[in-house]
């Protein structure tokens, strides 16, 4: 596993990705959706060393020509939903999840995708998948001592799944959240982690819309490979 200071150093070996200016424009890439509240370059590092060509855009002309998005995010909820729909985005998401492509969120990318969220105030979200998201539970007076938010490396308990295919059996990855996503069909949960008193999904996939509550581009071998899954979904 990539420690701390090995994780913050590993985009520096990354070969750039293929970028707009320099593919041709017949060559399908994974679109990569700026709302201005994404880790993107680092998405675009990892992307460009699986080999895979892709754009960064906040333009719902380009990005529709993708043949997959990566809906990225740090930050607060509302601010996320509000930041999509100023650029006309929203909508667009969500057609292009009706159009049967598949479409990966991370962190905040993750729980946009759901109905509601309750991060402060109640605000809509792209209602891809039915459920809510809910704030991390703070520890009982004499119980486990954690704190919110929940920062590091933690497992995740899955079943197989396409997504989530050849991984080790104590798969580790870099969550940094306040909030998790909490669908209403149990159905779409494929990995679930414990943190505290908390237990909540860590990985969703409802047909072609699939979401990371934490950063596999900054979570090593195991993260690069979820990545990879999706790509070749």
């Amino acid at each position: 596993m990539l420690s701390l200071q090995q994780r913050n150093h590993a985009g520096a070996g990354l070969k750039p990705a293929p970028t707009e200016n320099n593919m041709a424009e017949s060559e399908s890439f994974i679109g990569i959706v700026d709302y201005g509240m994404g880790n993107l370059f680092s998405i675009e590092r990892v992307l460009g060393h699986l080999g895979s060509p892709c754009k960064i855009s906040s333009d719902p002309a380009v990005l529709s020509e993708a043949k997959k998005l990566i809906l990225p995010g740090v930050g607060a909820f509302g601010d996320g939903m509000l930041n999509l729909g100023q650029r006309s985005l929203a909508g667009f998401i969500k057609d292009f999840a009706l159009s049967g492509k598949h479409i990966l969120g991370i962190c905040l990318g993750m729980q946009l995708l759901m109905t509601e969220s309750e991060e402060f105030g109640s605000h809509q979200g792209l209602d891809l998948v039915p459920g809510k998201v809910v704030r991390l539970t703070d520890p009982q007076p004499g119980r486990q001592i954690y704190k919110i938010p929940h920062v590091g490396w933690n497992r995740i308990n899955f079943r197989q799944f396409g997504l989530l295919d050849h991984l080790p059996l104590q798969a580790f990855v870099y969550f940094v959240h306040s909030y998790a996503v909490y669908p209403d069909n149990p159905g779409d949960i494929i990995a679930r982690t414990t943190y505290g008193n908390n237990d909540f999904c860590s990985v969703l996939a409802r047909g072609n819309i699939f979401g990371c509550q934490f950063h596999p581009e900054i979570s090593g071998e195991t993260g690069l490979r979820i990545i990879e899954n999706f790509l070749n979904q």
